[in-house]
């Protein structure tokens, strides 16, 4: 090959590029929802007291906006107690299946002015259209009054939220929400499905990832704790013995 046809053929490998790069951002400017995170990690670390997350986006044309916050799924167990001679006991317990360990939804509108029961029951829009599996031995209740026990035991805890955020737009297109995490937000991979819904149901949808996880000497102690137990335990009961023979050496020279 001369060095004229090399030269040709890079002209037209560059092009091909050049090309191929403009389609793509033209077919990313003609999505109808983009979205994007603030922060795409949330560390926990000594002294952590929360965190808000901002997300955003745009739409191209008319619609509402679902924002769906979900947590990483685990099986949760959820005791009934009752009143024996004046002290409460459990009596019974039941286990409920793929119940996120966080949930939280925000919209631009009331959902029920916006999507219809059949597409809030698909996507596991709400709390009340989530999917919780009971498997329990106990007669003397319903499936439903556990799945409400473990609603109710997620909010007061903070973790799930009956009343849907508010999803705000902006100059039209743009639009924006916070999320806010607590304290005591358990770690994992989440997911943040954002769902652009026009005439009760939905056109498009994104989902990105969010990943809350501890850094620094208490990820390292979890880690530690987790993966060696009985080594971890022993260690705990010694530096308690061993505050506790201090404790009692400066007591008597005191």
């Amino acid at each position: 090959m001369t060095a004229g046809s090399r030269c040709l053929a890079c002209l037209l490998i560059a092009g091909a590029l050049s090309v191929a790069g403009m389609e793509k951002a033209q077919a990313q400017a003609n999505e109808p929802l983009v979205v994007d995170l603030s922060n795409h990690l949330v560390a926990i670390t000594t002294g952590f007291a929360g965190a808000t997350v901002l997300l955003f986006g745009a739409v191209d044309g008319d619609g509402d906006v679902v924002v769906v916050v979900r947590g990483p799924l685990r099986t949760e167990v959820v005791r009934r107690r009752e009143r024996v001679l004046g002290i409460w006991v459990n009596r019974a317990q039941a286990m409920i299946d793929d119940a996120p360990v966080f949930y939280r939804v925000a919209s631009t509108a009331p959902l029920d002015r916006i999507a219809s029961p059949a597409v809030l029951e698909r996507h596991r829009i709400g709390v009340g259209h989530l999917d919780l599996p009971v498997r329990r031995k106990d007669k003397t209740v319903t499936d439903a009054d556990y799945r409400a026990a473990l609603l109710r035991l997620k909010e007061t805890a903070g973790l799930y939220a009956q009343r849907p955020g508010s999803v705000s737009f902006v100059g039209g297109r743009l639009f924006r929400t916070e999320m806010d995490f607590p304290a005591n937000v358990p770690t994992g991979t989440y997911t943040v499905e954002v769902y652009l819904l026009r005439n009760h149901e939905v056109v498009s949808a994104r989902t990105t990832p969010l990943i809350i996880s501890k850094t620094g000497i208490d990820a390292e102690l979890f880690d530690f704790a987790n993966g060696h137990a009985a080594l971890y335990g022993l260690l705990a009961v010694v530096l308690a013995a061993g505050a506790g023979w201090l404790g009692a050496i400066a007591f008597k020279r005191g």
